[in-house]
């Protein structure tokens, strides 16, 4: 297990596919030092499969939550806590209202008003001076967490994600449209990155600060460059994915990142040569059966040759990257929405459709943990940078938050 992550694979190799059943400060001071590197100037069914359906009311046994935050109206889409003091979150929902609170007793620090469609955006900036929102009608707000005061505001095109630097005070969004925006808060200097025609999905700024990847409707995958504001590497043809790009995660060595796709696969690809290392088939056709799939979250271990994916059908698979083999397949009684793994340890949290917490070993592929409360489905989850703390946001209009210092009771 301490194999690096690269060793036995050929980054430059040919695609292969893999069925589950064959088994940064330096780049931050020079952005931040005048913008200069970016170029910028400042100026389902719920029969006997067990397939929660989105929507359906769930009736837990117990509530392990030790906070409830019930100001929303609306489902809760979205849900960060603040990377410095991880003392904060930030939710946004389906009532066009996103509220930053203390996580310690739910109270609210912040309404962020002024949004009229639903707000599906939330994040701190690295040094939670910021948080940003934004919401599906594309109005993009930013806020200072002192003053309590909007400092920068602009309206794009219909709003699909959004991404805040890892370490300076830029922000970048992907639109419906295809196109892409990148921005210096809060002089609000401005870089678009120009798209292909159909939507940019999903998006991650890499460990670099310097590209981003980005994941397309049609299935391509692009490398960009922030400065040059141009793709880089593009995965199109055999090399992107058969349906709609869901997911992306990028590998802290900075070259492999991972997508998962409608098509139920995932890959693992270079980001230097635009090479597709690995394909992933997530299917299973005993669990499958005919319901609807798809690759829903995928995410690398920081600290192990893992990755893990997540499905609609609720298989969380973990990957040995290597190997290039499935080393566990952890049932769920539902779909997995997101999953993120533990910071140091080799576990994996995943929240699903039936609105459960769930912690998994990697190494066993059992359930070490669930947390119970959420009446309906969970559509977000982050866990505070200190591992204290975890929130969810769900379909019946809470968030919650969970210790991770005290196990819920067992089951």
């Amino acid at each position: 297990m301490d194999t690096p992550p690269d060793e036995g694979i050929d980054l430059n190799e040919d695609i292969e596919v893999i069925e589950l059943d064959d088994q940064l400060q330096d780049v931050a001071d020079q952005l931040e030092d005048g913008l200069e590197d970016l170029g910028m100037e400042d100026d389902e069914d719920d029969g006997d499969d067990g397939e929660a359906a989105i929507g359906a009311q769930v009736r837990p046994d117990r509530d392990d939550a030790h906070i409830i935050f019930s100001k929303h109206t609306g489902p809760v889409y979205c849900v960060k806590i603040d990377p410095v003091t991880c003392s904060m979150g930030v939710s946004g929902g389906e009532d066009d209202k996103a509220f930053v609170w203390r996580l310690t007793d739910g109270e609210v620090l912040m309404q962020c008003s002024g949004h009229k469609d639903s707000v599906t955006c939330a994040a701190f900036s690295h040094d939670s001076i910021y948080v940003a929102t934004g919401d599906m009608a594309g109005m993009v707000k930013v806020w200072k967490i002192d003053t309590k005061q909007e400092v920068w505001s602009f309206e794009c095109s219909d709003l699909e994600w959004l991404e805040w630097h890892p370490e300076s005070h830029i922000l970048m969004v992907g639109t419906t449209e295809g196109d892409m925006w990148l921005w210096k808060i809060p002089g609000g200097s401005t870089k678009t990155f120009q798209g292909h025609g159909c939507a940019s999905n999903v998006g991650k700024i890499m460990p670099d600060g310097k590209r981003a990847c980005v994941g397309y409707e049609d299935g391509v995958v692009k490398i960009w460059d922030l400065k040059a504001a141009s793709a880089v590497q593009t995965m199109s043809g055999h090399e992107a994915h058969e349906a709609s790009v869901t997911s992306v995660d990028c590998h802290p060595d900075n070259v492999l990142v991972m997508t998962g796709s409608v098509d139920v696969t995932s890959k693992l690809i270079n980001s230097n040569t635009g090479k597709a290392v690995v394909t992933f088939n997530c299917k299973i056709p005993e669990v499958d059966k005919d319901q609807e799939n798809s690759v829903e979250a995928v995410g690398f271990s920081n600290i192990q040759p893992l990755a893990a994916t997540g499905t609609l059908t609720g298989v969380l698979c973990i990957w040995d990257i290597p190997k290039q083999v499935a080393r566990q397949q952890c049932k769920h009684e539902a779909g997995i929405v997101r999953l993120k793994w533990d910071s140091s340890l080799p576990l994996v949290y995943t929240c699903s459709l039936d609105g459960i917490v769930q912690l998994w070993d990697a190494r066993s592929g059992k359930s070490e943990a669930q947390w119970l409360g959420h009446q309906a489905e969970i559509l977000d989850f982050d866990i505070s940078r200190d591992g204290a703390h975890l929130v969810t946001g769900s379909g019946d209009q809470t968030a919650r938050l969970f210790s991770l210092q005290s196990p819920p009771p067992d089951r």
